[in-house]
């Protein structure tokens, strides 16, 4: 069948970028042809706008606004290299429809013709932020004979706020199958009073370690920790850097921005180098979920930090489900832990199920003949 796939495809995020592959390339696996929604919104696509001005203290006047971007100019122009290997994974990886959207409406206009069309993963309906908002990623678009399905999707959260309760309620409602990643999902959903929904793994587990091997090409001659921070967080250079002196390890990161504690920072490349990172690194620190993802996928050993943004539902769930918890440190709590090795015999038979079950959701999706009463 035609399969049309809409989430949060482009916005030069190793996590973002590898769960829209994962979800396709299963379902391209199954025989189906899929394509990716080629949907960039004004809100997704103002990544490595050279002349921008981020501060608006530095708004005042023309000769503010020169100064500022005569500061930002030369780290930018840098920063491109990141934007090429990104958009190089993108050309060679995903495959995309012909047209270009930016808005819902423009969907509308002249939407992919699919049999069927899903939502997700990763945080398409997190409503801190505008996709969380946009009828888009709730497949407004989709004609009301079509299958549409959510599968993993992400609110990312606890909670959503009250003034947006009814409108995700009828949205959601529209959807012929729902699934989010996270437990904490199916407590909204259940708040909405939205019954008919299950609980599915993230779409980088359904592809086999072969297959993410696949995209690991780049070797590394040392041992190292794996450091991917989001928020320069003091915990994890601690942590790190503890860890690097008792064993002898070199630190590298793979996060956005250069770790001036880090021996070598891998800030300007993109997916292939992450699950490369990953693949032969020692151990992982992070506050990543799609770090802690990798790690498992991988099997190494890795520690999990909250990070400063109101989304660890997600870290939280996934480590929950897996009976994780122990991975999860916060400050001032022993660094023991960190020389706990995981027990992925056991973590596995879990995964194992979760990942069946979730095949399965898909399975009945795509077989359209099932129905959400079925799968629950």
């Amino acid at each position: 069948m035609k399969i049309c796939t809409i989430t949060c495809h482009d916005v030069y995020n190793h996590g973002a970028s590898l769960q829209a592959y994962g979800l396709m390339k299963y379902l391209k696996n199954k025989g189906h042809d899929v394509e990716i929604i080629n949907y960039k919104p004004d809100y997704l696509s103002n990544h490595y706008n050279l002349l921008s001005i981020d501060n608006p203290v530095w708004e005042k006047n023309n000769i503010t606004k020169l100064i500022y971007l005569t500061l930002k100019l030369p780290n930018r122009i840098i920063s491109l290299k990141r934007k090429r290997e990104f958009d190089n994974f993108t050309f060679k990886q995903l495959k995309l429809t012909r047209l270009k959207y930016s808005s819902n409406e423009d969907i509308k206009k002249a939407p992919p013709l699919a049999d069927i069309y899903i939502c997700g993963s990763d945080q398409i309906w997190n409503s801190l932020h505008l996709n969380g908002r946009d009828p888009a990623f709730y497949l407004d678009f989709a004609p009301d004979n079509k299958i549409k399905a959510s599968y993993a999707a992400s609110f990312a959260t606890e909670t959503i706020s009250d003034n947006l309760e009814s409108i995700t309620k009828k949205r959601i409602e529209r959807l012929d199958f729902i699934s989010v990643r996270e437990k904490s999902g199916l407590n909204i959903l259940d708040k909405l009073n939205v019954k008919k929904a299950i609980t599915v793994v993230d779409p980088v587990f359904l592809l086999d370690i072969n297959e993410w091997n696949q995209l690991a090409k780049t070797e590394f001659n040392e041992d190292f920790i794996l450091i991917y921070d989001f928020d320069n967080s003091e915990l994890i250079k601690k942590i790190a850097k503890e860890f690097s002196e008792k064993y002898n390890l070199k630190i590298y990161s793979i996060g956005a921005t250069k770790l001036n504690y880090a021996d070598e920072n891998f800030h300007l490349h993109g997916p292939d180098t992450y699950i490369s990172l990953i693949k032969q690194s020692k151990y992982i620190i992070s506050n990543s979920f799609h770090a802690a993802v990798f790690s498992i996928i991988y099997k190494k050993d890795f520690i999990i930090v909250n990070r400063t943004e109101a989304i660890n539902t997600r870290m939280r769930d996934l480590l929950d489900d897996l009976n994780l918890n122990d991975r999860l440190i916060e400050e001032g709590e022993s660094l023991d832990k960190i020389l706990i090795n995981i027990d992925y015999q056991k973590v596995n038979v879990i995964l194992d199920n979760k990942i069946s079950q979730s095949k399965q959701f898909l399975n009945t999706v795509l077989s359209n003949k099932g129905s959400m009463e079925k799968i629950i």
